[in-house]
């Protein structure tokens, strides 16, 4: 397929989700060779980045900081070269999930109750202000890393001294007490809904790539009418941002069947555990099939 030029599929990279980008970047560039496009896998921690300037376009299975959060999509920009996935602006609000939930509440899109917290906030002010248990977050990071349920105090002090040497800005998630779900969008169209049943407490790192035993349950089982509508809205909360290409909205469901939006992924896995691929399948899209229309997303933004 010449209409492509020469693709190089971005991988690896040096952030925390280095080996799931290159199990995601493996994936991809094996399903373009057997597209019979003439693509390369790059990895920009190995190759200098300037490089990517003799490639006509770029498939982007980096992950997490350098790769999903703008400054990548900053860089191919300024050198002209055609890229998947959003510009450099949404995927940095994207990435960090303070700004994203800042965003979305200021326009009325649902999602649970948080705070920034810092060295000083008291366990109890959280209590207070959200409830417990609760969620702590690094702002910035991908994969579900630093990620930890508080029940406790002392687990908050634990986990407050680990989340705050991943990222500089921490933040804290009213639990929802609800089933996990997923809305993956490529080329403005939603994909199925897929419900996430870990074995875990939550859907955490070990759950996402290391485990077998999570279940992944599409068509979600949510009625058809209501999925629907929660599908119109994860697009809208995608749009907000300024998102485009393609990516994945997560949300959750209360045992009352209310949906709280959690955050967005701007670059989403592309593994054998991965989601977008698996939403893609039952709408009777192939691997190779979705990344061929997720390449075909390509251009400088």
């Amino acid at each position: 397929m010449n209409e492509f030029g020469k693709v190089a599929v971005l991988m690896g990279g040096d952030s925390n989700e280095r080996a799931v980008s290159l199990l995601s970047g493996d994936a991809v560039f094996r399903a373009l060779s057997r597209l019979g496009i003439d693509a390369e896998a790059f990895d920009p921690s190995v190759r200098d980045i300037e490089d990517i300037k003799s490639y006509d376009r770029v498939f982007i299975a980096l992950h997490g900081r350098g790769g999903e959060d703008g400054s990548m999509q900053a860089f191919l920009k300024s050198k002209n070269v055609a890229y998947t996935g959003s510009d450099s602006l949404s995927s940095a609000i994207g990435m960090d999930k303070l700004k994203t939930k800042l965003l979305w509440r200021s326009l009325n899109i649902s999602t649970p109750d948080f705070l920034q917290v810092t060295e000083k906030t008291l366990y109890a002010e959280i209590v207070h202000s959200i409830g417990s248990p609760f969620f702590i977050k690094p702002s910035n990071e991908g994969s579900s890393i630093g990620i930890d349920k508080i029940k406790n105090e002392q687990q908050y002090k634990e986990a407050f001294l680990k989340t705050s040497r991943i990222d500089a800005n921490v933040i804290v998630e009213k639990f929802v007490d609800g089933e996990e779900y997923t809305v993956a969008i490529v080329d403005g169209q939603t994909l199925p809904v897929i419900k996430i049943k870990p074995s875990n407490d939550f859907y955490d790192y070990e759950a996402k790539y290391l485990k077998d035993d999570t279940q992944y349950i599409c068509p979600s089982g949510i009625e058809k009418n209501k999925e629907a509508l929660i599908a119109q809205e994860a697009l809208a909360a995608f749009n907000s941002i300024g998102c485009s290409s393609w990516g994945r909205v997560d949300f959750m469901m209360d045992k009352k069947s209310d949906h709280y939006f959690i955050e967005v992924n701007t670059s989403p896995g592309m593994t054998n555990h991965s989601l977008v691929p698996m939403a893609a399948k039952e709408m009777g899209i192939d691997f190779d099939q979705l990344v061929l229309k997720i390449l075909k997303t390509a251009h400088v933004k």
